[in-house]
């Protein structure tokens, strides 16, 4: 997780400097306050990941002299045929236009398919256990 941390903590430099550019040439609090806020966001994501990469072990991608060779192997299991991200994001979606409507009850009733969606798509593969 080095690479992400490395890549958060630029992202992190970058948009600093933006927001002191744009402090200094635009001088509108809100917009500068928007880029210091989303500079601390990215930094607080930065460190997280390098705290993280310290527990875990080394991966390929943190390894400059690794081989494409090196990342060989089952990455992990993908469904090959659910819908269940179809129903969440038309759902999340649902969600979206209730809220920019301010329509309570539509909010209400698209929570809770959003909800129903979700902990669809969470246990699609979960297997009771045997009753002995």
């Amino acid at each position: 997780m080095k690479v992400e941390s490395r890549l958060f903590e630029i992202v992190t430099v970058a948009i600093f400097v933006m927001a002191i550019a744009y402090a200094v040439l635009a001088q509108e609090p809100v917009g500068v306050a928007a880029l210091f806020l989303t500079g601390g966001l990215t930094l607080i994501v930065g460190t997280y990941f390098r705290f993280v990469s310290r527990r875990l072990e080394e991966r390929p991608e943190d390894n400059p002299e690794a081989e494409v060779s090196d990342g060989a192997g089952d990455v992990g299991f993908f469904s090959p045929g659910s819908y269940w991200p179809i129903v969440v994001a038309g759902s999340a979606a649902l969600v979206g236009i209730s809220l920019a409507f301010f329509y309570v009850w539509a909010l209400v009733i698209s929570g809770i398919i959003l909800l129903m969606a979700v902990a669809g798509l969470v246990f699609e593969y979960h297997i009771r256990p045997a009753d002995h």
